[in-house]
């Protein structure tokens, strides 16, 4: 007869292997996968930057994981205003305060941003045939979203290094656009 303490025990380690297992299932074999969805909301999103905005009812893809950093990682390269009252939301997460669009600075996705390991450490941005150095100071939250907090914008993707308008112009790269494929490597 079990006693209390074994069935404790039991699950506990049912509730850790099914912990693992969903880790394992959301990042095999170095592919992120969504680990959930987040039910759309809208609200009053700020249109600077030309943001996509939460649709009531959407569901938009959670993500923990980010695919692994390599000597050159492949991301997308979004724009974002990190300033006061601008498309970035609140103050950034690093350092709680507000950066120009002069300056060269990053969010990255939750994965990457890793609970604020890389805050604060330059990344090699390349594209275009051009390189710039820029500062994360943020996560690009890919895991909540649609919410005041959030600007109202869905999660961000698994990939995704949001940078200032002083990062696009560095890179010789057209605002206008909103989205392009580039590498990043740490310093």
């Amino acid at each position: 007869m079990a006693t209390a303490r074994g069935v404790a025990t039991m699950a506990m380690l049912l509730l850790v292997a099914l912990s693992a297992s969903h880790m394992a299932s959301s990042l095999r074999l170095g592919v992120c996968r969504a680990s959930g969805y987040l039910p759309g909301r809208s609200g009053n999103c700020e249109k600077s930057n030309d943001p996509d905005c939460c649709e009531d009812g959407k569901r938009y893809p959670q993500y923990r994981c980010s695919p692994p950093v390599t000597a050159s990682t492949k991301a997308v390269l979004t724009l974002n205003s990190f300033e006061k009252g601008k498309d970035g939301g609140g103050p950034s997460e690093c350092d709680n305060a507000y950066h120009s669009d002069e300056e060269k600075v990053v969010a990255l996705s939750t994965g990457w941003f890793s609970n604020m390991a890389r805050c604060g450490h330059r990344i090699k941005i390349s594209a275009n045939g051009n390189s710039v150095y820029a500062k994360v100071v943020d996560e690009c939250d890919s895991v909540h979203g649609c919410d005041d907090e959030h600007n109202f914008e869905p999660p961000c993707d698994n990939n995704i290094v949001d940078a200032s308008p002083a990062v696009w112009d560095a890179l010789g790269l057209d605002q206008s656009v909103g989205m392009v494929d580039i590498t990043w490597s740490e310093e």
